[in-house]
């Protein structure tokens, strides 16, 4: 157990000098990032967690989000060579699995939706990229290899090599060809209830006209 903890942080500190252009060696790699960090406590805290020492491994857990910005809860579960880049506020829960190779960008959440229970978060395939500001919401599988687009809000299955945008996330791409049914113009909730609305208040409008016309002959 404790060799694997050793080769996962060896794998992530590899992962930061590899993705990061920034980064001009390991040694500033492992004084200055702070998804290094975070990921280096997590080992430690989701060893206390896995041996029920829960309150200990949620101390920990709060401090590492104190300093770092970053908040993994301890029973989730992180494979190797994870890249958290320019990681502030960053969540991943208690039930989210992420595999090996991913790169997760600042502002992303791997969240539930919090009506279900037991696996409530959602699982990360190997060599998935989750832009800035991404939301994975739900037990469901992200495909290994898939993209999340910036600010996309996922809450269902992506399969693998693809990629996601929009809000709710779409799939627009799948193994770098653009899926039959692409729409460029992408939903929006909100948008589509206020022209809804407008349409409710102008029938209404109608009627009420067609209703006075009617009683003044």
């Amino acid at each position: 157990m404790k060799l694997r903890a050793f080769t996962a942080i060896a794998r992530d500190l590899d992962a930061v000098v590899k993705h990061d252009p920034a980064a001009r060696n390991k040694f500033e790699a492992a004084l200055c990032y702070s998804g290094f960090h975070a990921l280096v406590m997590y080992r430690f805290f989701h060893f206390l967690h896995v041996h029920r020492y829960f309150l200990l491994a949620r101390l920990l857990s709060g401090l590492t989000r104190f300093f770092t910005g970053i908040e993994i809860h301890p029973g989730a579960t992180i494979g190797m060579g994870v890249f958290i880049d320019h990681g502030s506020g960053v969540v991943i829960g208690e039930t989210a699995v992420v595999g090996n190779n991913v790169i997760i960008y600042q502002g992303v959440t791997l969240g539930g939706t919090g009506k279900d229970k037991g696996k409530r978060h959602p699982t990360i395939e190997d060599n998935v990229m989750i832009c800035s500001g991404a939301k994975v919401l739900g037990p469901f599988t992200v495909g290994a290899g898939s993209k999340i687009g910036a600010g996309s809000i996922v809450l269902g299955e992506v399969p693998p090599n693809a990629t996601v945008v929009g809000v709710p996330g779409h799939i627009v791409r799948i193994a770098g060809r653009r899926v039959d049914d692409l729409n460029q113009a992408l939903p929006d909730p909100i948008d589509d209830e206020v022209c809804e609305l407008t349409e409710r208040v102008e029938r209404l409008e109608k009627l009420l006209s067609d209703s006075g016309k009617s009683k003044t002959e």
